[in-house]
């Protein structure tokens, strides 16, 4: 089903796509840290971007693995998988040590540069700074200190998940200018598309926001009709019809 969503989002003209790890874990009924094999993230990925026309980075987390030379075999399999974009995350997943040092984090990006540059592809490389999502008690600063090294390191794009204001957000493009910066918008923070873009930013992602919201439609609806034997929350429904149709033109286009 991924495919055919990432489908609508084209419909409605967006100009690039993204998956998203916790996205497609949740459709598996899987959670989103650790679920998820490296052949099944690939297969997922070829499948989206064969399925739609526009471009398509992939949440590639952290690599699918501990090491330089890991990171940069995988990225060399994502890679081939036609895709315009990736993005590696400094996250280990060890609540013991949830971030890699610096140094290693740089050494990850270095490989996946150069797994990249060796398969002579067009795609941009996002490095990800993970500090305000495994809780770091000074989260900015350093995410500031790793996205620096990071575009030394040959990353592309610079991206801090978890940016909550207007002020967090300039001073993070500010700090790394001229490297573009991607923001995460995954609940409502009171700033719109044109809002963020004015502060400098140059790509927007939602992450897992489009897959919890039908997760939340899913979860009252039934819980509704479960607890209090109510329908209520069905109203406001998009048209069976209208699925139908999309469906039927996104076939016709595969």
């Amino acid at each position: 089903m991924g495919h055919r969503l990432r489908g609508y989002l084209q419909h409605l003209g967006f100009k690039a796509l993204a998956t998203t790890s916790g996205g497609f874990a949740f459709s598996r009924g899987l959670p989103d840290s650790g679920g998820v094999s490296l052949d099944l993230m690939l297969s997922h990925v070829a499948e989206i971007v064969s399925s739609v026309g526009i471009p398509v980075n992939a949440d590639f987390q952290a690599g699918f693995s501990s090491t330089p030379e890991g990171v940069a075999a995988n990225v060399t399999r994502c890679v081939a998988t036609g895709v315009a974009g990736l993005s590696i995350e400094d996250a280990t997943g060890d609540k013991g040590r949830p971030l890699y040092d610096l140094s290693e984090a740089v050494e990850r990006i270095m490989a996946a540069r150069a797994a990249i540059d060796a398969a002579k592809a067009d795609v941009l490389l996002t490095a990800r700074a993970e500090c305000h999502l495994v809780g770091h008690s000074k989260p900015l600063q350093e995410s500031i200190t790793r996205l620096q090294a990071h575009a030394k390191a040959g990353a592309d794009v610079l991206y801090a998940p978890g940016l909550s204001s207007a002020e967090a957000i300039r001073a993070v493009i500010e700090a790394v200018s001229p490297k573009p910066v991607n923001v995460l918008v995954s609940s409502n923070m009171g700033l719109t598309v044109s809002d963020i873009a004015e502060l400098g930013a140059r790509r927007i992602s939602v992450g897992s926001a489009l897959a919890r919201a039908a997760w939340t439609g899913f979860i009252k609806a039934a819980t509704a009709i479960g607890r209090d034997g109510a329908f209520t929350d069905l109203d406001g429904m998009v048209k069976y019809d209208e699925l139908g149709k999309f469906f039927r033109s996104f076939q016709r286009e595969l």
